[in-house]
């Protein structure tokens, strides 16, 4: 996973590669199936306390941006 990469776009690729379903994803986490759904067509974002929710099952850290804080404010890493 690309260390200076987008909250969604890292969010999306670990759900893609999880190869767990949607309907898994929503028993493992308690996030719902639509919100979820919603978020990996692009037709909704993801409130802030569901993305945590998906980053901390995903293991992936949140970090300040190094690069021009204007660009984006927060990127994630896989974590170890």
């Amino acid at each position: 996973m690309n260390s200076d990469q987008p909250i969604t776009d890292a969010l999306k690729q670990a759900i893609e590669n999880s190869g767990l379903s949607i309907k898994a994803l929503e028993r493992e986490t308690g996030v719902s199936r639509q919100s979820m759904m919603h978020f990996m067509r692009g037709t909704r974002t993801l409130r802030l306390d569901i993305a945590d929710k998906l980053a901390t099952f995903f293991k992936l850290d949140v970090r300040p941006a190094t690069d021009n804080a204007t660009t984006k404010a927060v990127r994630i890493r896989k974590g170890t």
